[in-house]
């Protein structure tokens, strides 16, 4: 798993070089034929950010297009991945907030799909722009995981596992490329491919496999003991959990679901969870189906993410010290939209090969 990361960290230096000055992706997504504007802006959402206890967050975002563009906005919330990435591929949405998988997925789809913005790190610009993929048991459990001082992945095979989505950047693809990475120097497990962990068995890598649905729902199935270990990423459980002990974002972190969380989490409260182990994984794109919005109403969404107002709207950043549900949310202050290329996510489309 070191190497995983470093892997993506130094991908991601080249990509961010790369995309500062590539424009093949513009001339690809670029609608060639003017585009049939509509009066309704659709933005469709991965079951992660699809709760009740998001709905103010969705909305606000909402009104800050129909600001831009002078459009209605509509919302479409999902309860499985590929209902977001196919509705923005085929066009039945034209914005959809999406994890780095999952745009590449619509990109190849469809290449008049684009991102528009991601989130920046801490320091305000792309070179931090991160998020971290987790893997994790039971507080109390995690001594299994070790060898020596540090943790290991060796007893994770045999175990019941529960990934998110096999669309799921943080919940699929960057622990499964880990996983296989790790396990394929093993003369046991020389010929162990992702395909491989799909399923469980007595004969599979996995006693058992689930999916959660969304990082919440990954999580609920190690909480219950549905699995023995459960991939999903911070970001996605930050509204219902809160650091125990240890050092957040590192190995041996424990985390406690905390008073008053929401559902899935409002029958889980106080149950502990031990973080084994920590990839970074690129920030999530906002993308836009170009071939749906203008060149113009492209331009006046990107300038209005990326604008002051939205940057200081506490309904979409939340401040520091907020104890709202959001989507976003400020650590340095310095936090705000920027633009990126297709060519960005090149780290991630390079876990496939």
């Amino acid at each position: 798993m070191k190497k995983m990361l470093g892997l993506v960290l130094s991908l991601s230096l080249v990509a961010v070089v790369a995309g500062c000055g590539m424009k093949e992706a513009n001339s690809q997504g670029a609608a060639t034929a003017p585009v049939k504007t509509k009066d309704i802006i659709t933005i469709a959402w991965y079951p992660n950010e699809s709760g009740g206890d998001l709905k103010d967050a969705r909305d606000e975002i909402g009104k800050a297009v129909e600001k831009a563009t002078g459009k209605k906005v509509e919302h479409k919330t999902t309860t499985d991945y590929i209902i977001a990435i196919e509705a923005i591929a085929n066009g039945n949405a034209d914005l959809a907030f999406m994890g780095p998988q999952g745009y590449i997925e619509a990109n190849a789809k469809n290449k008049k799909v684009q991102p528009l913005v991601v989130q920046s790190g801490e320091s305000g610009t792309l070179d931090d722009a991160v998020y971290y993929s987790w893997l994790n048991v039971r507080k109390g459990e995690e001594a299994a995981y070790k060898s020596g001082s540090d943790f290991s992945l060796d007893n994770i095979a045999g175990k019941k596992f529960s990934f998110v989505s096999n669309s799921s950047t943080s919940g699929f693809k960057v622990p499964s490329t880990g996983i296989v990475s790790y396990f394929s120097k093993k003369d046991k497990y020389k010929s162990l491919t992702a395909d491989d962990l799909l399923q469980g068995g007595k004969d599979k890598f996995f006693s058992e496999v689930l999916f959660g649905g969304s990082h919440q729902g990954s999580a609920v199935n190690l909480l219950t003991g549905r699995a023995d270990v459960a991939a999903f990423c911070d970001t996605c459980v930050a509204n219902y959990v809160e650091l125990s002990s240890g050092t957040a974002n590192k190995p041996g972190a424990v985390y406690k679901v905390k008073q008053g969380a929401a559902e899935p989490f409002n029958t889980q409260i106080g149950k502990e969870f031990s973080l084994i182990s920590v990839t970074p994984v690129l920030n999530s794109p906002f993308a836009i189906n170009t071939g749906t919005i203008s060149a113009e109403d492209t331009k006046k969404l990107k300038d209005t993410f990326t604008s002051d107002e939205v940057t200081k709207n506490e309904k979409i950043f939340l401040p520091k010290d907020s104890k709202a549900s959001g989507l976003f949310k400020m650590k340095s202050g310095k936090e705000h939209f920027l633009s990126v290329e297709d060519a960005w996510f090149n780290p991630i489309r390079e876990l496939s090969k």
